[in-house]
């Protein structure tokens, strides 16, 4: 469905109404126990102490002033929060009253409104198989309306799916440490785990990744509703299925839930604590137990 200018200006101020009111009530406080402080600039260079950590050791100073100097960093009193966001084709599926981008544009409207109350930068990577758009980081509520704008009306030039795109990108353009959000179904093709792996290890070295992965409970179990034809909303293949065949249900389910643990695994294995959210549960629920467990 094509949106009209109208319609994403009716639809960011609906949002902006229930997410503003959500960020100020529960979440901003909890947003700040839970990422704040985890950011060290530097600050100056200073001569050796002892019980100074010898991995701060400026070895350029050292040298030039004969004297050995370290590094001394300071915690950061402002974060940027990066919202990486899932664009592809994927999102637009949801059983009840909610798709997938309905309920990740109210996720990453609420996490930006948090960060906005504690006077944090703001930007957003919008992501299919590769990278469609980048949002600069910046403060401020028009900045915050115009992204939320973004996740209403855009519409993504390519329709697959590449975690590892994304994640590489985020190490690439933010070369301080900063807090990121991927908000993602994680349906990523099977092919891309590994380049995945090897994308979350770098920028999780570097930034606090955080996993917000919404997904919804149709996809994970087919109803007995006789022979139907599905179609992949990224590849656009075809096929047909016997659903009333027990067999046929229970294979799906079982292939769904292997590739589901295959992500939980991988997400582990990377220590990205993740939150994953229906399309007809509660995501205030789950983010603040979310940001409790950290």
């Amino acid at each position: 469905m094509h949106l009209t200018e109208q319609d994403i200006l009716k639809r960011v101020r609906q949002i902006e109404i229930k997410t503003r009111g959500l960020s100020d009530e529960i979440f901003a406080g909890k947003y700040h126990s839970a990422f704040r402080g985890r950011g060290m600039s530097f600050a100056e260079v200073r001569e050796y102490r002892i019980g100074d950590d010898v991995r701060d050791i400026d070895w350029n100073v050292t040298a030039r002033s004969e004297r050995t100097h370290v590094k001394v960093f300071e915690e950061e009193r402002e974060l940027t929060m990066m919202l990486i966001v899932d664009v592809s084709p994927s999102r637009m599926f949801g059983s009840k009253e909610l798709t997938k981008k309905n309920v990740i544009t109210e996720i990453a409207a609420t996490l930006a409104f948090s960060a906005a109350k504690n006077n944090d930068k703001v930007g957003c990577i919008l992501f299919s198989d590769r990278i469609e758009k980048f949002i600069p980081p910046k403060k401020g509520k028009s900045h915050i309306l115009m992204i939320i704008r973004e996740l209403i009306g855009f519409e993504p030039e390519s329709q697959g799916t590449r975690l590892s795109e994304a994640v590489r990108y985020l190490t690439n353009v933010n070369k301080k440490r900063c807090t990121a959000f991927l908000l993602s179904d994680f349906m990523t093709a099977h092919s891309d785990n590994e380049a995945l792996e090897d994308a979350l290890k770098i920028a999780g070295s570097k930034h606090d990744i955080v996993g917000i992965r919404v997904c919804d409970e149709r996809e994970a179990e087919l109803p007995d509703v006789g022979i139907v034809e599905l179609e992949d909303a990224e590849t656009h293949r075809k096929v047909w299925l016997d659903t009333s065949s027990a067999r046929v249900r229970e294979h799906y389910a079982q292939r769904w839930a292997e590739r589901d643990e295959a992500i939980r695994e991988l997400l582990r294995r990377n220590r990205i604590d993740t939150a994953t959210i229906s399309t007809d549960g509660d995501y205030v629920v789950e983010l603040i137990k979310l940001f409790k467990q950290r």
